[in-house]
């Protein structure tokens, strides 16, 4: 018995997918041929300086920091005229204790990063089960979140309704 065409091209496209159900689904389309290093991220060192006192200088740190690397965040905060030391993470400041209190009100998931990345893991699973017969370009990860999306414009014309005033929003089109 022959099988039509179109059954073998079914056939051939469902195979794949049946298997390796415990590999990690990768949902982005970019395609990394590994033929040799990534020129985004290689850094290089600041160039080297004397110092003006010798005696200024940080005692060394095996494995820490060095004088000469970069940090391309700190640099373009401190020449947009921010205090680059704003970055290091560090204990909650006095001036934010009340915005910190306030968003952890209902009480806080010490553990929110594990959960979320197990319900990435799983929604991801799913998605790269179905999403086998989607040719074309496509970005699968926004194709699999898609419906989690929020629609911009009809949040400021529902709070609009409401007679809330939505100044950062920019006016309805028309």
């Amino acid at each position: 018995m022959r099988l039509p065409a179109l059954s073998v091209l079914i056939l051939a496209m469902a195979l794949p997918a049946c298997g390796s159900r415990d590999r990690e689904v990768t949902l982005t389309r970019f395609k990394d041929t590994g033929a040799g290093p990534n020129e985004f991220t290689i850094m290089p060192g600041k160039p080297l300086q004397s110092p003006e006192d010798y005696a200024a200088l940080p005692a060394p740190t095996p494995g820490g920091p060095n004088l000469t690397d970069q940090n391309p965040l700190a640099d373009g905060v401190a020449a947009l005229g921010g205090n680059p030391a704003a970055l290091n993470v560090g204990p909650v400041s006095a001036r934010d204790t009340a915005l910190v209190s306030h968003a952890g009100r209902f009480g806080v998931n010490p553990g929110i990063r594990q959960v979320l990345a197990s319900e990435d893991v799983e929604v991801r699973r799913r998605y790269g089960r179905v999403n086998i017969l989607n040719i074309g370009p496509n970005d699968d990860y926004n194709l699999a979140y898609r419906r989690q999306w929020l629609n911009s414009q009809a949040e400021a014309q529902r709070l609009r309704s409401l007679g809330i005033a939505t100044p950062a929003s920019p006016p309805p089109a028309e």
